[in-house]
């Protein structure tokens, strides 16, 4: 299977409101819910998307002819690819019933251990939904990343209860997440979390804790603070607040804020091996890719999954050879421009 193939076959069982477009550029889909758009306009998933491609790659072939080694080294683990597939919830109600969330995490985070990389696990309302998803990075020998919702403090311990049976080697929570109307209805109310509230999360965590949603320099000093291992640069994908600026514009000064003393990941329109060099370059360790994981899952399954692993990793790694970098480390910001 290619991936011409694997679009093909994923617009034939995904649904209405993704439309498989040959770029997942947020305009196809903007602001449809239930669907992968937002609950906006969905500007912000746009921007996401193009402010990636305003950066352009410095092309320098005048070095060394050497192999590149794409691996990555995250907590102890060690990956064919410094990127992973997001956390998606709720695919049957924004995709198609061809899967539920069950049947999906349990499928991608298999395909993605097998292919060298490893899975963030969404989660929903429903509990089966963390169940499952723990069960299959049980299966996977803990290679995958549980991603909690910001629910009330009661309710993230029995939560967390499982992702310590699944033996997962890390923990995420997507406070992004804080702007989906759903968690406002709880009681005690959900949402938002302060870094004292956030520092008991950690705690509750045993294992590295994610803060994914972070935008601001001075949010990822607040999730430091808390004691988390590492930041997830996001905006929810665009979903959840127009007019934000996109993953893009605010990774340099959030890296240069915080990185070094933690681990620094990225997501928001990364859609290519091209858009994953820039990520690093500005000072990302590795970057979360979602959407396009689904059409993957659909268009092909564990295939599916192989097949787009496949092509992000060539064209990183023909990146990487044709500006001068071997490994990763050696992916400076002097190899991208700013148009």
């Amino acid at each position: 299977m290619n991936y011409d193939e694997l679009l093909k076959a994923a617009r034939a069982c995904i649904g209405t409101s993704c439309k498989v477009c040959p770029v997942c550029s947020g305009i196809g889909c903007r602001n449809r819910i239930p669907g992968p758009g937002s609950k906006g306009v969905g500007d912000t998933a746009i921007r996401n998307y193009q402010k990636w491609q305003e950066i352009r790659v410095n092309m320098d072939t005048l070095h060394e002819n050497a192999p590149v080694d794409t691996s990555l080294s995250l907590f102890g683990k060690t990956f064919s690819y410094p990127f992973f597939a997001g956390p998606v919830g709720a695919v049957n109600m924004h995709y198609s019933d061809k899967y539920d969330d069950l049947a999906y995490n349990n499928l991608l985070v298999d395909a993605c251990a097998r292919a060298g990389i490893v899975a963030f696990t969404g989660d929903g309302m429903n509990a089966a939904v963390m169940e499952g998803a723990a069960a299959a990075i049980m299966a996977a020998g803990g290679m995958g990343v549980p991603t909690i919702k910001p629910w009330n403090l009661e309710t993230i311990k029995d939560k967390m209860e499982l992702v310590k049976k699944a033996g997962a080697f890390a923990v995420a929570m997507d406070v992004d997440a804080a702007g989906l109307p759903f968690l406002k209805n709880m009681e005690p109310p959900a949402g938002s979390k302060t870094v004292d509230e956030l520092r008991e999360i950690a705690r509750m965590a045993e294992v590295p804790f994610i803060v994914k949603g972070v935008m601001t320099a001075k949010a990822a000093r607040k999730a430091e603070e808390a004691g988390a291992a590492a930041i997830v640069v996001s905006n929810h994908g665009g979903r959840v607040l127009d007019q934000c600026p996109g993953t893009a514009e605010v990774l340099q000064e959030i890296a240069e804020a915080v990185g070094g003393r933690m681990k620094v990941l990225v997501d928001g329109g990364i859609r290519s091996g091209v858009d994953i060099f820039k990520a690093l370059a500005l000072g990302a360790d590795a970057v979360l890719i979602a959407r396009p994981f689904v059409t993957a899952v659909y268009g092909g399954g564990a295939q599916g999954v192989q097949c787009y692993v496949e092509k992000l990793g060539a064209e990183l790694a023909d990146t990487m050879s044709m500006c001068g970098a071997s490994t990763l480390d050696e992916i400076s910001i002097d190899m991208i421009r700013r148009s």
